[in-house]
């Protein structure tokens, strides 16, 4: 720790810091453009001048120099720094007048207008006037891609979005040539750029210079109704802010959240709002002469009360997507369990995955934040990049810190990091987990080795097996004590956490997905559409969901539900932090919440749910699972459970693990509807060329 005084205010930091963290620290605010906490420094915006005691006779800029840089006065006296005196004023008058000699009055159109940072201090730090009278200097727009608009007229040069994507994204997209008034920033060649996390651009730009393309010129900012709430899209469960305009959803942005996402989002969970207004279910449908036509609440009721009685519980199955909440996963066991039917599952993909084994089986254990103590990392059968790509993001900052050994088996590309391929499929498990391989010796020296299993190894006919064989490495490798928990699920569905929690699997004598698939008569969906529903034979197929997908066009009864911005709902991510979405606005047409669908269904098919309201429904919840109630906590599993795991046997296969995300941008019912994401998958698929509009 350093002592200095700010301002006369004399105040203690980590002698890491650089002034201006200094001086915000003593409440001191310091205007700046290029400076960003998670960023590499640059220093060239000279926006955040200040004045060093005893130091040159100029002001100093505070972002690149650090406090162990400062000297004490001659006597020992505490070093000092002003950042508001007559100098300081007039030299940041000064570079306000600079940076806004070129700028071109946007403001009435630009998209950035009302949330600007060059807006809000040239008001705060800047002159009224300027002495310039010369033409502005124009700037073609560059083609970055579908989703980041460039209007390079109003760059000013500070470099963040280069050094985020060079930095955090891993991918050196951006850049700045020339000099003088004559430097730019592009992609050189004019191509879309590829990273999965480009849209965190339009937040670090500071200036309207890279807005958001889908959002341009949709809404002002002082328009908006802004809900905090919690991202869907994977299992990471990114904290958002969802930007509303009466019923519709305008945008997406990132909330902080130090645990979970940092500030960055994926651009899947930022533009993925156009798909909730499109494909919607706005009312029920009831199959009839082959074809979905409109029915009342109680017509669509009625019909599946007619499929129900004419069958057995064990002959009714249920099966819960990807998509929803804690509540209705609860309210759907509860009523399948009054039909006395065992037949739920969770596992649309068919993992080998079981809340028997205990918690610590199925969670990301040494959580997200973990991930920067970690000193080796395994990468089995999953692709971070694709499938929790704010999670990949964490993996490479630990990377770039150095000293980080990776490891991956299963074919992934580029991950934006370096690693050292062990092999293909789970015989090279096997080798590691025997203890052979230079890759063991590796796992085996770290004193917080970090194996990741992804749903590519767990998702087919060997999974349990391959779970068996991590388990066992983990313990070889001493990767799991009482202080640290290496051993790490990573998934890929919002719901299946959650659902794991509440034991949505099969009941004892209950079949699984792919038994229920041909095997039941009646079979309820639950937002269940990464499915081959051919294989459902003649069952009545139920669909509660949110959008015409593969389930809607296969169901008998179709009962319209809410998107995860039009509801309060509970979600568990893949490190087991119990989350809650907040509802930004009401769902189109007669669509209800899950929750209230199932406990109207249940009074019609005299098996009613005992709760009324979702608080009554949260307090039967809360009182079965008590953890649920932790809200923004981890109820962390028990390490001697991965030790039991590793008892799992059986025969292994030899084909090589698959990640289960094939296309990026189209994994879900929304993103699906979203022609933002066809778009960027459309352009992912063709190389990301495109000619330059």
């Amino acid at each position: 720790m350093a002592k200095l005084k700010v301002d006369g205010t004399e105040i203690e930091v980590p002698d890491h810091y650089t002034l201006l963290q200094a001086a915000e620290e003593a409440g001191a605010e310091v205007p700046r453009f290029c400076f960003h906490e998670r960023l590499s420094i640059a220093g060239n915006c000279r926006m955040c001048l200040i004045e060093v005691k005893g130091g040159p006779p100029k002001p100093a800029a505070s972002c690149a120099m650090g406090v162990r840089d400062l000297r004490p006065g001659p006597n020992g006296e505490t070093p000092e720094i002003f950042t508001n005196t007559p100098m300081v004023k007039k030299a940041r008058e000064g570079v306000m007048e600079f940076l806004l000699i070129n700028h071109p009055l946007d403001c009435p159109i630009c998209d950035q207008g009302g949330e600007c940072d060059l807006q809000d201090q040239a008001m705060a730090f800047g002159v009224d006037s300027s002495r310039y009278k010369e033409n502005k200097r124009a700037v073609e727009d560059k083609y970055i891609g579908p989703l980041v608009k460039t209007i390079m007229n109003r760059c000013i040069h500070c470099t963040r979005c280069v050094r985020f994507t060079t930095e955090v994204a891993g991918i050196s997209e951006l850049g700045l040539i020339g000099r003088g008034e004559d430097a730019e920033i592009t992609t050189y060649l004019e191509e879309a750029m590829t990273s999965e996390l480009q849209g965190n651009v339009i937040d670090l730009c500071p200036v309207g210079a890279l807005t958001s393309k889908p959002y341009a010129f949709q809404a002002r900012p002082w328009e908006l109704t802004k809900t905090e709430s919690i991202d869907v899209m994977d299992a990471v469960g990114s904290a958002i802010r969802v930007d509303s305009r009466g019923r519709e959803v305008m945008r997406v942005m990132p909330r902080i959240n130090e645990q979970v996402n940092e500030e960055w989002i994926s651009d899947k969970t930022r533009f993925i709002w156009d798909g909730l207004r499109t494909q919607r279910l706005d009312r029920p449908y009831v199959r009839r002469d082959g074809k979905l036509q409109p029915a009342s609440w109680a017509e669509a009721f009625a019909a599946i009360k007619g499929a129900v009685s004419k069958t057995s519980g064990e002959r009714i199955g249920a099966i819960a997507g990807d998509l929803a909440a804690v509540e209705e996963i609860y309210a759907l066991k509860q009523l399948m369990a009054s039909l006395g039917s065992a037949n739920i599952d969770s596992r649309q993909d068919g993992a080998a995955l079981d809340p028997a084994l205990g918690r610590a089986s199925y969670i990301f254990n040494p959580t997200i934040e973990g991930i920067e103590q970690a000193d080796a990392v395994l990468i089995i059968g999953a692709n971070p990049r694709f499938e929790a790509s704010v999670l990949n993001a964490r993996i490479r900052k630990r990377w770039r810190i150095g000293n980080l050994p990776v490891g991956v088996i299963g074919d992934v590309g580029d991950l934006r990091y370096d690693y050292e391929t062990l092999g293909a499929g789970p015989e090279s498990l096997k080798e590691l987990a025997d203890g052979k391989g230079k890759f063991f010796s590796v796992l085996k020296k770290a004193t917080r080795a970090l194996i990741i299993v992804g749903q590519g190894a767990l998702a087919r006919e060997d999974g349990a097996a391959v779970l068996g064989l991590a388990a066992k490495l983990a313990g070889s490798v001493e990767a799991v004590s009482d202080e640290w928990n290496g051993f790490a699920v990573l998934h890929t569905a919002a719901a299946r956490v959650g659902a794991l929690d509440v034991g949505f699997v099969p009941g004892e004598g209950g079949k699984n997905v792919a038994q229920m698939l041909g095997g039941t008569d009646v079979l309820f969906l639950l937002g269940a559409d990464e499915l081959d529903l051919k294989a459902a034979g003649d069952a009545f197929v139920v669909y509660i969901g949110t959008h015409g997908d593969t389930g809607a066009h296969r169901a008998d009864v179709i009962l319209p539900g809410a998107a995860y911005t039009e509801k309060s709902g509970t979600y568990v991510n893949t490190e087991g932090r119990v989350q809650q979405t907040n509802r930004a606005g009401f769902a189109p047409g007669d669509a209800k919440e899950d929750w209230a669908i199932l406990r109207a269904l249940s009074d019609v098919l005299g098996h009613k749910l005992p709760f009324d309201s979702l608080p009554q429904l949260r307090a039967k919840l809360y009182e079965a699972h008590p953890h649920l109630a932790e809200i923004d906590e981890i109820a962390a599993g028990n390490a001697a459970d991965i030790a039991n795991v590793a008892k799992l046997g059986g025969k292994i296969g030899k084909a090589a693990f698959v990640s289960p995300v094939a296309d990026f941008y189209l994994t879900n019912p929304i993103a699906r509807a979203s022609a933002v994401m066809a778009e960027c998958s459309a352009l992912a698929k063709g190389g990301f060329k495109q000619a330059a509009e």
